[in-house]
Protein backbone atom coordinates (compact mmCIF):
# COMPACT_ATOMS: atom_id res chain seq x y z
CA UNK A 1 0.00 0.00 0.00
CA UNK A 2 1.52 3.02 -1.08
CA UNK A 3 0.94 6.77 0.68
CA UNK A 4 1.52 10.11 -0.59
CA UNK A 5 1.50 13.21 1.25
CA UNK A 6 2.89 16.40 1.02
CA UNK A 7 5.07 16.12 4.76
CA UNK A 8 8.48 16.65 3.83
CA UNK A 9 11.53 14.63 5.55
CA UNK A 10 11.07 11.54 7.54
CA UNK A 11 10.07 13.16 10.45
CA UNK A 12 9.13 11.00 13.54
CA UNK A 13 5.76 11.60 15.08
CA UNK A 14 7.32 10.34 18.41
CA UNK A 15 8.21 13.73 18.97
CA UNK A 16 6.02 15.94 21.32
CA UNK A 17 5.69 18.45 18.79
CA UNK A 18 4.31 15.80 16.19
CA UNK A 19 1.97 14.52 18.24
CA UNK A 20 0.51 17.65 18.99
CA UNK A 21 -0.34 18.23 14.88
CA UNK A 22 -2.53 15.03 14.35
CA UNK A 23 -1.68 11.32 13.37
CA UNK A 24 1.29 11.29 10.23
CA UNK A 25 0.14 10.01 7.04
CA UNK A 26 1.03 6.17 7.88
CA UNK A 27 -1.25 5.94 11.03
CA UNK A 28 -3.89 7.76 8.39
CA UNK A 29 -3.36 5.27 5.85
CA UNK A 30 -3.05 2.33 8.59
CA UNK A 31 -6.33 3.19 10.57
CA UNK A 32 -8.12 3.71 6.60
CA UNK A 33 -7.07 -0.12 5.72
CA UNK A 34 -8.13 -1.24 8.99
CA UNK A 35 -11.52 -0.08 8.30
CA UNK A 36 -11.56 -0.97 5.10
CA UNK A 37 -10.50 -4.80 6.16
CA UNK A 38 -13.03 -4.54 9.12
CA UNK A 39 -16.25 -3.35 6.51
CA UNK A 40 -14.79 -6.54 4.24
CA UNK A 41 -14.84 -8.85 6.47
CA UNK A 42 -18.80 -7.93 7.49
CA UNK A 43 -19.45 -8.48 3.79
CA UNK A 44 -17.64 -11.79 3.67
CA UNK A 45 -19.46 -12.98 6.66
CA UNK A 46 -22.63 -11.63 5.12
CA UNK A 47 -21.91 -13.43 2.03
CA UNK A 48 -21.16 -16.80 3.86
CA UNK A 49 -24.36 -16.41 5.74
CA UNK A 50 -26.28 -15.76 2.34
CA UNK A 51 -24.79 -18.96 1.37
CA UNK A 52 -26.68 -20.46 4.69
CA UNK A 53 -30.31 -19.30 3.61
CA UNK A 54 -29.92 -20.68 0.46
CA UNK A 55 -28.92 -24.18 1.63
CA UNK A 56 -31.25 -23.97 4.40
CA UNK A 57 -33.83 -23.30 2.07
CA UNK A 58 -32.81 -25.89 -0.12
CA UNK A 59 -33.14 -28.45 2.71
CA UNK A 60 -37.01 -27.03 4.10
CA UNK A 61 -38.05 -27.58 0.58
CA UNK A 62 -36.79 -30.50 -0.32
CA UNK A 63 -37.83 -31.63 3.64
CA UNK A 64 -41.57 -30.07 3.17
CA UNK A 65 -42.36 -32.73 0.08
CA UNK A 66 -41.47 -35.94 2.46
CA UNK A 67 -43.35 -37.59 4.97
CA UNK A 68 -42.74 -35.95 8.22
CA UNK A 69 -42.43 -39.70 9.93
CA UNK A 70 -39.67 -40.45 7.78
CA UNK A 71 -36.18 -40.16 9.28
CA UNK A 72 -33.38 -37.96 8.30
CA UNK A 73 -29.93 -36.88 9.49
CA UNK A 74 -29.01 -33.78 10.63
CA UNK A 75 -25.25 -32.58 11.83
CA UNK A 76 -25.81 -30.89 15.24
CA UNK A 77 -21.93 -29.54 16.66
CA UNK A 78 -20.04 -32.15 14.89
CA UNK A 79 -22.05 -34.98 15.46
CA UNK A 80 -24.55 -36.86 12.54
CA UNK A 81 -28.01 -37.29 14.56
CA UNK A 82 -30.99 -39.41 13.66
CA UNK A 83 -34.34 -37.62 13.96
CA UNK A 84 -37.43 -37.61 11.45
CA UNK A 85 -38.43 -35.07 9.33
CA UNK A 86 -41.20 -33.45 11.73
CA UNK A 87 -38.36 -32.84 14.40
CA UNK A 88 -35.83 -31.14 12.23
CA UNK A 89 -38.36 -28.74 9.49
CA UNK A 90 -38.97 -26.75 12.39
CA UNK A 91 -35.69 -26.35 13.88
CA UNK A 92 -34.38 -25.81 10.32
CA UNK A 93 -36.46 -23.20 9.86
CA UNK A 94 -35.89 -21.48 13.15
CA UNK A 95 -32.41 -20.87 11.99
CA UNK A 96 -33.09 -20.01 8.77
CA UNK A 97 -35.13 -17.09 10.49
CA UNK A 98 -32.28 -15.88 13.39
CA UNK A 99 -29.43 -16.27 10.45
CA UNK A 100 -31.69 -13.46 8.32
CA UNK A 101 -31.75 -11.38 11.54
CA UNK A 102 -27.58 -11.94 11.96
CA UNK A 103 -27.43 -11.00 8.40
CA UNK A 104 -30.06 -7.84 8.54
CA UNK A 105 -27.38 -6.65 11.94
CA UNK A 106 -24.12 -7.35 9.48
CA UNK A 107 -26.17 -5.00 6.82
CA UNK A 108 -26.76 -2.16 9.02
CA UNK A 109 -23.23 -2.56 10.61
CA UNK A 110 -21.55 -2.46 7.27
CA UNK A 111 -23.90 1.01 6.17
CA UNK A 112 -22.51 2.42 9.42
CA UNK A 113 -19.23 1.57 9.13
CA UNK A 114 -19.33 3.07 5.55
CA UNK A 115 -20.01 6.36 6.57
CA UNK A 116 -17.52 6.23 9.45
CA UNK A 117 -15.26 5.40 6.43
CA UNK A 118 -16.61 8.33 4.03
CA UNK A 119 -16.33 10.35 7.22
CA UNK A 120 -13.03 9.29 7.68
CA UNK A 121 -11.64 9.87 3.82
CA UNK A 122 -13.01 13.41 4.02
CA UNK A 123 -11.20 13.78 6.96
CA UNK A 124 -7.86 13.20 6.32
CA UNK A 125 -8.36 14.06 1.97
CA UNK A 126 -7.59 10.29 1.08
CA UNK A 127 -8.08 9.06 -2.50
CA UNK A 128 -7.94 5.97 -3.62
CA UNK A 129 -5.66 4.94 -6.31
CA UNK A 130 -7.63 5.13 -10.08
CA UNK A 131 -10.33 7.47 -8.25
CA UNK A 132 -11.11 10.26 -9.61
CA UNK A 133 -7.88 10.39 -12.60
CA UNK A 134 -9.78 12.88 -14.69
CA UNK A 135 -9.79 15.40 -11.41
CA UNK A 136 -6.31 14.52 -10.78
CA UNK A 137 -5.39 15.72 -14.40
CA UNK A 138 -6.78 18.96 -14.47
CA UNK A 139 -4.95 19.51 -10.58
CA UNK A 140 -1.77 18.73 -11.81
CA UNK A 141 -0.76 21.57 -13.17
CA UNK A 142 -1.71 23.55 -9.90
CA UNK A 143 -0.43 20.76 -7.32
CA UNK A 144 3.09 20.76 -8.94
CA UNK A 145 3.33 24.29 -8.48
CA UNK A 146 2.29 24.33 -5.65
CA UNK A 147 5.19 21.45 -4.84
CA UNK A 148 7.87 23.65 -6.20
CA UNK A 149 7.10 26.47 -4.21
CA UNK A 150 7.10 24.76 -0.85
CA UNK A 151 3.58 23.73 -1.21
CA UNK A 152 0.80 24.32 1.65
CA UNK A 153 -0.28 21.59 4.02
CA UNK A 154 -3.42 21.96 4.35
CA UNK A 155 -3.92 20.64 1.05
CA UNK A 156 -1.80 17.37 1.60
CA UNK A 157 -3.93 14.36 0.98
CA UNK A 158 -2.96 10.87 1.08
CA UNK A 159 -3.06 8.43 -1.84
CA UNK A 160 -4.26 5.01 -1.03
CA UNK A 161 -3.95 2.08 -3.42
Amino acid sequence: MAANSSSTGSKSSNSAGGKQSGPSAEQVVATFQRMRQEQRSMASKAAELEMDINEHSLVIDTLREVDPSRKCFRLVGGVLVERTVKEVLPALETNKEQISKIIESINTQMQTKGRELTEYRERYNIRLVGEGESEAQGQSAASSRDSEGGGSKSGAGVLVS
